[in-house]
Parts: C-alpha cells; structure tokens; sequence
C-alpha cells in the first residue's frame, strides 16, 4: 500500500515551513529547473522526500554564500552527472571557500566544472610519510595511536585503520577508536564489519550519538530498516540532530507520513 506522502507528497507551504525557507524560494528553485515537484488534484505543487533534499542541501550552500544562481546550477548538473538511480542523498555535498566540491568517499569532484579533484602531490608524500608517522608513534598510548588515526585518514585511510587497530590492541575499551575504525571499514564497503565496531562502541559507551548514528546508516546499508529506525531513535535521544532527518526518509518509506513530517520538523528545530 503507497503512503499519503508517496500518492500526494508534500504541499509547498509545509516545505517551506519545515526548512525554514520563504515560498518564493521553493519556487524559484522549482523554476530554475532541478526540482520536478508532482502536481495535486488542483495543479498545486506536491514535493517529494527527495525534493526535500535537493531544497536542503540548496539552503546549506546558499548559507554558506555561494550565490543562489550558482547553486540552482551546481545541483542541476549533479543530477545530470550522477549515475541512474543514485540520489543527490548518497554523495556528501557542501561548500569549501567559494567553490562547491561534492564527495562519495572515492572521489571529489566540482560539479560546476565535472572536473575531479586531486592533490597528486599531498597524498604521495602522505604515503610516504604514514609509514614512519606509525613508528614514530609505536611507544605511545592508546590516545596517542588514536589521534596518528584521524591525522592520517583524509590521505592514508589504510594506515589510519591500522592505528585504530593498534590503539584497541592497547585499550580495547577505547570507544573512539571503535567508532572511527568502523566507519573506514563501512566507507570501505564493508558495513557488516563496521556495524560491528559501531554496537561495540555503543556497549562501551550506550549514549555515543555517533556511534548510534553511524550504526544506522550501516544497518540502512544492510537492508535492516527496522533496526535502523532503532537505532536513529537511540541517537536522536542523544541530541543528533541528523538522526531525526533519516527517520523521516525511512518512516516515509515505511508509509506513515505524519512520523516523517514530526522528524523533519524536529530536525528543523535542531538546526536553526
């Protein structure tokens, strides 16, 4: 049985209100041309959960100063760069300087010129470096191995996981170290082993919103929504402002709108 929301979707005034934008822009937006919004019995606009998150990640980069024009473009040539049937939620967008830089844990790429980007020689001096920055640390503590973990991982994600292992060799009740070990594991696409280091955590450490978060995600990976709307809720109760957003996107899923509608409302509050 199809929702409220998947029928009929979301009326323009709602939208507007939950993300704190004025009707004149959901409909510029609309305008512009990257928002498809379907139209109700009367021919008023009807949103889905996925314009919803085009209008999201428009407000972020508009607040981050990026001109409105260049936003409504950045996002329409995403939608064309992307391939078939992946949406604009499963790459990490935002803002570095003036330039929007769009991410899915292989590449970054701008979207305004479909150019990739790379720092050829930053990351070979990294792979260099990670090496000796392991030994150098080799007599260090659990702490110490896990801060070597986060220096290292934007450009040696290999070696960062093998700091983490090393720190939970020496306090395997770090729960840090669980949380970030995990999360290199699952970006690596192994969400069954993060899953895994995330409930470790969490019985380590049971109100680690992050852990509670990422748990979520991993277990959406899986295909276990039941369980990740468990673990959302666990994570919204810690203060995760994010949590409630991907409640929304799984109870509209699941058929029951006026849930999805509470949790984007909340979110909204949170984020303000």
């Amino acid at each position: 049985m199809r929702s409220f929301a998947a029928m009929s979707g979301y009326r323009a005034r709602e939208v507007a209100r939950m993300l704190g934008l004025s009707l004149g822009q959901v409909r510029a937006y609309v305008r512009a041309g990257f928002l498809e919004p379907a139209r109700g019995p009367r021919g008023e606009l009807r949103f889905s959960f996925q314009d919803l998150v085009l209008l999201r990640t428009a407000q972020g980069l508009v607040s981050a100063r990026i001109p409105p024009r260049r936003v409504r473009s950045a996002l329409r040539r995403l939608k064309e760069q992307l391939p078939e049937g992946r949406p604009l939620r499963a790459v990490h967008i935002r803002a570095e300087g003036d330039r929007i830089i769009v991410g899915d844990g292989e590449a970054r790429w701008s979207p305004e010129s479909g150019q990739v980007l790379f720092d050829f020689e930053a990351r070979e001096l990294a792979r260099k470096v990670a090496p000796l920055q392991l030994r150098s640390a080799f007599e260090g503590d659990a702490s110490d191995w896990y801060e070597r973990g986060c220096d290292l991982e934007e450009t040696a994600p290999d070696e960062a996981a093998e700091a983490y292992r090393r720190a939970l060799e020496l306090d395997p009740d770090h729960a840090d170290s669980h949380v970030n070990l995990g999360r290199l594991l699952h970006e690596a696409g192994d969400a069954r082993a993060g899953a895994e280091h995330y409930r470790n955590a969490i019985e380590l450490s049971p109100g680690h919103g992050t852990a509670l978060f990422d748990l979520g995600v991993a277990l959406e990976d899986l295909r276990m929504p039941a369980e990740a709307i468990l673990a959302y809720r666990l994570a919204a109760e810690a203060g995760c402002a994010d949590a409630h957003y991907n409640l929304a996107h799984l109870y509209e899923a699941r058929g029951e709108p006026a849930a999805a509608l509470r949790h984007l409302r909340t979110y909204r509050k949170l984020v303000q």
